[in-house]
Parts: structure tokens; sequence; C-alpha cells
């Protein structure tokens, strides 16, 4: 069962999107604004994380978000765990909540025990003023988080950008990429696929309906025969998921991806590891 069936029903997903932002919210001063209630991760945060308990992690999890969205439909943000030197913990996933989406869980992001991954960056979609969290499990068996304010309306119901008769044709294709490794970080890599990522809260503009919910539930990311990372993905990710992160090479030959979506369409690719490009 999808991240998206287990939170919410169709009929609530369509009266929050369009609800906006909570009349009281809407009504506050700008130092209101600047310290918006806790009252839906209080709601929520139990129920996505099984009661354990989540820790400060300032200072140690870093959240990338815009403070003002340009565009609801594709937020830009970055998760990344610091380790310093003699910090033996390592990333075991990385959860992306967003308070105030119909569906709060964007993505969780399994990372592979031997991948080196600490650090993930995607595109979402936001759909009223709201807190944006990382959570982050490390290998000490603890859960860690941060939040940041993002002030972003409509992103859910927003239309795709894309001809819908273009993405059908090119739905499921792949493109992968590395980068030049700086310094002594870890290389990066970047994977995009092609996939309209329908919220299920957008409308058709000539029927009038809403397009059914059909998005990527889970993609895998292997170097070799050893996983870099699993997500399993929700409506949140934007049309097109486009996810970058860093990874420790083992020296296989290949890194390869599955995807399946909600209507059990497997993409499949792979690619020779070749130097890392600018």
């Amino acid at each position: 069962m999808s991240i998206f069936s287990r939170v919410i029903v169709p009929a609530l997903m369509v009266a929050l999107c369009f609800a906006g932002p909570p009349p009281a919210r809407a009504q506050s001063t700008t130092a209101a604004q600047d310290q918006p209630s806790e009252e839906t991760w209080n709601s929520i945060k139990d129920d996505i994380f099984k009661g354990r308990p989540i820790l400060d992690g300032s200072g140690l999890v870093v959240l990338d978000a815009p403070r003002r969205a340009e565009d609801s439909a594709i937020v830009p943000i970055g998760m990344r765990v610091n380790f310093t030197g003699d910090d033996k913990r390592t990333l075991q996933s990385l959860t992306l909540v967003i308070d105030e989406n119909p569906a709060p869980v964007a993505g969780t992001f399994t990372i592979g025990p031997h991948s080196g991954v600490t650090s993930i960056s995607t595109r979402v979609r936001v759909n009223s003023y709201s807190y944006v969290r990382a959570v982050a499990e490390l290998s000490d068996g603890k859960l860690y988080g941060v939040k940041a304010y993002v002030k972003a309306s409509g992103g859910c119901s927003a239309p795709a950008s894309s001809n819908s008769d273009a993405t059908k044709s090119m739905l499921g294709q792949m493109k992968f990429r590395t980068f030049r490794q700086e310094a002594e970080a870890l290389p990066e890599a970047q994977l995009m696929l092609r996939h309209p990522q329908n919220s299920g809260l957008q409308m058709d503009q000539l029927t009038r309906l809403y397009v059914p919910p059909f998005f990527i539930e889970n993609l895998k990311i292997w170097q070799g025969d050893d996983l870099v990372m699993a997500m399993d993905g929700g409506i949140a990710i934007s049309e097109d998921p486009n996810i970058r992160f860093n990874y420790k090479p083992n020296g296989a030959a290949r890194f390869r991806a599955e995807g399946i979506d909600t209507s059990k369409n497997l993409f499949k690719d792979e690619w020779p590891v070749e130097k890392p490009m600018l």
C-alpha cells in the first residue's frame, strides 16, 4: 500500500488542497507566520514515526529549502547529514515531511549500507505555507530532525508543465550523470526520470475531471550489486523526478536504476561508470 493511500482519502485531499492555508494562519501577523503552529506536526508525527522520539538535529542534519518558493510545484529541497571526522555513525534513512500537504510524507529514502550517502536533493510540491522537515535515522537507532518554513501554495493542484501526449511517449525514460569530486568530498550523481507524477488533485481543463493519481511509488539505485538508495515516494515528488546524491565509489563498472509507479509499470536502465563530469 502506498504512502498516498495510507495517509488520506481522495475526498479529504481535494478539500484540503483547495482550502489553502487555515483562516487563522492567513489572518495572522507577519511575526506569527515566522513562528507558525506545530499543531499539524504534533498530530501526524507519531503516526509517521510510530511514536519514536525525534531529537533536535540542529548542527547534524541540514535542510536547504527556500523561504519563499518561486514555483510551488517545483520546490528545490536539499537534505544532508554532517558527520564529524570521529563520528562512526552512518545514515540509515532520510524522511522528507511537508506538514500541510494533503499527504505529508513526500518521500522516505532508505540508504544502502555501503553506499556512503549523506546528501540527497530533490524537488517537491508544497500545497500551502508549511514547515518542511527532514528526519534522519542514524545507525545509533535514533531519529534526528530539523525543519524549515516554506511559503508556497497550490503545488498539489498545479497542472502538468508538459504535453500529456509527449509525456506518454517518453514515460519512464531515465538519464544519469555524475559530477566531479571536489577536494575530499564524495562524488555526486543525479538521476532524472520522465513521469507526470499526477497527484490526483489536478483538473483536466477539457473534461473538468480530476486526473487520477499516477506517480512513482518506489525507486531504487544500485552501484554494481550494492544498493545506493531506495525511495518510497508519494504525490509531493514533482513532475519528472530528479534526485541528486553523493556516494562512495566501490569499483563497480555500472550504475542501474529501477522504478515502479502506481500502475505497476516497471522502468529500468543502467549506465557505465565514467569519470565524473563538471
